[in-house]
């Protein structure tokens, strides 16, 4: 599933189920986001969205290194 903003309304932090603040780097023609990030105020967690995809993974299952 890609990420598109309307999808903010019920995605939670994984970790401790806050809202998730929606930061876009780049989206496409028909709003689906591309690039960003979403944070998490609460706990002060960041997950990127590359390629359309969110990484809800917590930070120590989540695999950040490039390539």
């Amino acid at each position: 599933m890609r990420m598109r903003k309307e999808l903010m309304e019920i995605l939670a932090c994984p970790l401790c189920k806050g809202d998730l603040e929606l930061s876009i780097v780049e989206e496409d023609a028909n709003g689906e986001v591309i690039t960003g990030t979403l944070y998490c105020p609460r706990c002060d967690e960041r997950y990127p969205i590359e390629d359309g995809i969110p990484n809800l993974l917590p930070p120590d299952l989540r695999d950040d290194s490039p390539g």
